[in-house]
């Protein structure tokens, strides 16, 4: 990708990036990047990425970032949101920052409806340590702790993130899961959620389908086909909850 086509609130000297091949996260982080720059919003946001993979884009915007403990990115960003209201306030996590270790800050953040915007990126699995079964690995799928397929009766079933957010917030709130399939879709819904923010309306929260084809061992065609057909079959990809603004 030429710098030129890169959005202006990147770091352009920390590309390319540091996710294996193939990884979603470079997609999301692009769709974000081209939603702060249509909102011109650079200079008031603050980013906090949670450890995981998502940790490797602590240096990928030229915005204030901070990189937080494991599953505390959520009230971290709540802090600075409520100690400075007119500051943007970014949460981003993977699976396990947001609905294992994270799972009770996503939970009471929603339900107090605080103004920030949760980004979660969801691969099915612990990317960075070494593909083990996350609160949102498939229904049979292998993993490194699942080798024989995650068996519902046993282990439950994959968590459905916007589903209990979108539940449990009021109205005002902006949900949405979105997919690096659909990358204009996917843009829409981020800039729909930091309007939701700018305008003060509530929390505002967006799940992101994505692909992670060192741990599951895929090639191109066998990585899309997982998130276009498996992923998508069981995640529903669409707007939950809000409206947040008109979609780019």
């Amino acid at each position: 990708m030429e710098f030129a086509q890169m959005p202006k609130c990147w770091r352009k000297q920390t590309k390319p990036h540091k996710f294996c091949p193939g990884c979603g996260h470079g997609l999301v982080l692009k769709a974000l990047g081209m939603a702060i720059d249509e909102l011109d919003i650079q200079k008031r946001v603050v980013f906090g990425c949670d450890i995981g993979c998502s940790l490797l884009a602590w240096d990928f915007f030229d915005v204030d970032t901070v990189q937080t403990h494991h599953g505390r990115t959520t009230p971290v960003i709540t802090g600075i949101k409520r100690a400075r209201p007119e500051l943007i306030g970014i949460a981003y996590m993977g699976d396990g920052g947001g609905y294992a270790i994270g799972s009770q800050h996503l939970v009471n953040a929603a339900a107090r409806n605080e103004r920030i915007t949760a980004i979660l990126v969801n691969n099915t699995n612990y990317g960075m340590t070494g593909g083990q079964m996350a609160p949102t690995t498939l229904p049979n799928q292998k993993t490194e702790t699942s080798p024989y397929g995650r068996d519902v009766e046993e282990m439950g079933y994959p968590t459905q993130g916007p589903e209990m957010v979108a539940a449990i917030t009021r109205e005002g709130a902006y949900v949405a899961r979105g997919t690096v399939a659909r990358f204009k879709q996917l843009q829409g819904y981020l800039k729909k959620a930091l309007e939701n923010q700018i305008n003060g309306s509530g929390f505002s929260f967006v799940e992101v389908l994505s692909g992670c084809p060192t741990n599951w061992r895929t090639n191109a065609k066998e990585t899309w086909e997982f998130i276009e057909k498996d992923m998508a079959k069981y995640f529903q990809v669409g707007e939950l909850k809000g409206s947040g603004g008109k979609e780019g």
